[in-house]
């Protein structure tokens, strides 16, 4: 089982289906949901083959983590190290509206990296978001993350922010060790 993870603020915990509200919530609400789907709600059931570009969590991924501020417990969203062959990770997160700009999503992300880094040890991590999404961007690259490239994703029903294309940003085990001493 993966280990809890704890921050100055946060309690990161792997998932459970108990938190499939919570996750869900977060789907919900179109002010997180701008950069992945145009601010649509998802539904609580996925159909069968609905491919998305985006993860959605339900409570059983075994690399999606839930933050809860340690002063109350509160469900602040959730972080996702995804592991591929050669040992690279890809960093996703989702954190409610009212955590926005308060360095909830920063202190979260800057956890898992360690975790990957340290725990894992990953040679890389990388991070993808819209081009448009400047938040998203921030933390990327306070991290210490370099943006690697800028890509199109072929869609048939375009998101507005959609034709500046999507950024894929990466810090790699020997940088991030350098900044982290």
């Amino acid at each position: 089982m993966k280990p809890a993870l704890v921050t100055v603020r946060l309690r990161l915990r792997p998932v459970t289906p108990a938190d499939v509200d919570d996750l869900h919530g977060l789907e919900l609400d179109s002010r997180v949901m701008r950069y992945l789907n145009g601010g649509q709600p998802t539904p609580r059931e996925v159909p069968p083959g609905n491919a998305t570009l985006y993860r959605m969590p339900r409570g059983l991924e075994d690399d999606v983590w839930s933050a809860l501020r340690l002063d109350d417990g509160q469900f602040m969203g959730w972080f996702a190290l995804d592991v591929s062959a050669g040992g690279v990770g890809h960093l996703g997160y989702r954190l409610k509206h009212e955590a926005w700009g308060q360095g909830y999503g920063f202190e979260g992300a800057a956890a898992l990296v360690e975790h990957g880094f340290r725990g894992l040890d990953l040679s890389a991590i990388h991070a993808d978001t819209m081009a448009v999404n400047h938040g998203s961007r921030r933390i990327m690259e306070k991290l210490g993350m370099t943006l690697l490239r800028r890509y199109r994703e072929a869609c048939n029903d375009p998101i507005p922010g959609s034709e500046e294309g999507e950024v894929e940003y990466r810090i790699t085990r020997q940088a991030w060790l350098a900044r982290a001493g």
